[in-house]
């Protein structure tokens, strides 16, 4: 499945997702100038936007039978260090714990060379049918 496909906002920030299972979601993200912020350095939202689009994915592929979806309740972002115009962020997203109605997340980012950008934990929801 072409997860960023289904995300209208990963398609917009260039999000790429090329591995997905209920242990890992890793994906990619270049640095455009149009998601930086002064200086050239990748804006802080994009960066979160990045990491709740690969927890997302997790949260989907781990959710219990009958659900419906999934939704972010809970976000926090440790910014580790800059993310320059040009550079390949690189996210991984892995599981601190998956329950019935909420799994957390952490996520974290750093460039492909292995500079530290951001550590990101989210609590994701359980959606059921009404």
């Amino acid at each position: 499945m072409d997860f960023a496909a289904v995300m209208p906002l990963a398609g917009t920030l260039g999000v790429m997702i090329h591995e997905g299972s209920k242990e890992r979601v890793a994906g990619k993200l270049l640095v455009q100038r149009e998601i930086c912020t002064a200086g050239n350095i990748v804006h802080g939202g994009a960066i979160m936007a990045f990491a709740d689009c690969l927890g997302a994915v997790g949260a989907f592929l781990t959710l219990p039978e009958g659900a419906s979806g999934t939704t972010t309740i809970e976000s926090k972002t440790n910014f580790l260090g800059a993310g320059p115009v040009g550079a390949m962020l690189v996210g991984e997203a892995t599981p601190v714990k998956v329950g019935k109605r909420v799994s957390v997340w952490q996520t974290r980012i750093r460039t492909e060379e292995g500079a530290e950008v951001a550590l990101v934990t989210q609590t994701q929801m359980v959606l059921w049918p009404a």
